[in-house]
């Protein structure tokens, strides 16, 4: 069973199938964490647990995005197709995660990228399923990486042309109850931390949009907020909440922050979205709610809420920044009110056998 190891902000992510052996190995390791919730381990970035994990696991890495660095940075393919995606207009986001996921699959072939074939592609996609538990979705990232590099860099678009991807997975958001929700906001002492949860809630915003936030974003006279070149690159206007601007003037005042809303531990950079997920598992966790949820899941509860108070599909459709409609109408599986309309023919047996 492989190990996959890769970093993150100032932590090492180290993945790897169930396996008693390997917990024992991790937990050697000072200060590791388990999150249930991505069902991964995290030990801090240090040179010392580079090294350990190095050992512990020497057999079994698969991949080691610190160990594939140096073979990968000065790659003129890697470097290329950083050039094309910026060129293509890719956000950061999506080009940090393509570029990994062809590293990955360098780190996985163990051979030039120019030599690929089909049938090494489609090895890497069930390797990522079933060896890695890898999801529908992450395998289709990594093939449309996959595909990106064969077309635009080396000019080999036969090579993924009639490549079976898996299925959609059809899943449904967890959405907290309004009750859930006030909780998770009134958990917290921290006013920046506080101030950041009701944003997103009250305007349905993306962890990447509330971080991104600046101060002349804020529209107090109209009462919305400007997000500016959120997913898709497209700009768009949100609610602002009452109850959140009060919040917001309460933060300013003992913050008075400069350059970004909600500045890291550098003023001039702005904080981290790793950052904001661990705020919320805290809040979470004061709480004690129990469903497996995150920090995006905040939104998806403010769509819901929405729609369960008769808000327009359309309108919340804008607020959220959906380009299709479909993708808005996930929520009208999700809402309590048309759900509790429906009465389970279980119970109508009973009324009639109590007569």
């Amino acid at each position: 069973m492989s190990v996959n190891i890769t970093k993150e902000d100032n932590e090492l992510i180290v993945r790897f199938p169930y396996s008693p052996d390997k917990i024992v190995k991790i937990k050697s390791i000072k200060g590791y964490k388990w999150h249930v919730d991505k069902k991964v381990w995290t030990v801090p970035y240090t040179e010392d647990n580079i090294k350990t994990l190095k050992a512990l696991f020497k057999k079994e890495l698969q991949n080691f995005e610190l160990m594939v660095e140096e073979k990968t940075k000065d790659n003129p393919l890697i470097a290329s197709m950083e050039e094309e995606l910026k060129l293509k207009g890719y956000s950061f986001k999506t080009r940090k995660a393509y570029i990994n996921h062809i590293k990955r699959f360098a780190s996985y072939i163990k051979k030039d990228l120019n030599a690929i074939t089909n049938e090494e592609i489609r090895e890497y996609a069930l390797f990522l399923l079933e060896e890695e538990g890898k999801s529908n979705s992450y395998v289709n990232q990594a093939i449309s990486s996959i595909k990106f590099l064969c077309n635009k860099v080396l000019k080999q678009s036969g090579l993924i042309a009639t490549f079976t991807r898996p299925k959609r997975e059809k899943k449904l958001p967890v959405v907290l109850s309004f009750q859930e929700v006030t909780k998770i906001l009134k958990a917290l002492d921290n006013e920046k931390h506080k101030t950041i949860l009701f944003l997103i809630y009250s305007a349905g915003l993306r962890v990447g949009e509330v971080v991104k936030l600046k101060a002349d974003h804020i529209d107090s006279e109209r009462m919305l907020i400007h997000i500016v070149q959120g997913k898709g690159r497209k700009d768009r206007y949100t609610v602002l909440s009452q109850i959140a601007l009060s919040q917001l003037r309460k933060y300013f005042m003992l913050y008075k922050p400069e350059i970004w809303l909600f500045p890291g531990q550098d003023n001039k950079k702005h904080i981290t979205e790793r950052t904001v997920e661990k705020v919320f598992k805290n809040a979470c966790k004061i709480a004690k709610i129990k469903k497996e949820v995150s920090v995006h899941s905040l939104r998806h509860s403010f769509a819901t809420h929405l729609l369960e108070g008769g808000t327009d599909l359309r309108y919340i459709q804008e607020l959220l920044g959906h380009t299709s409609s479909k993708t808005t109408e996930i929520y009208t599986h999700v809402t309590e009110k048309s759900l509790r309309n429906i009465s389970s023919p279980l119970d109508k047996m009973l009324f009639n056998n109590e007569k």
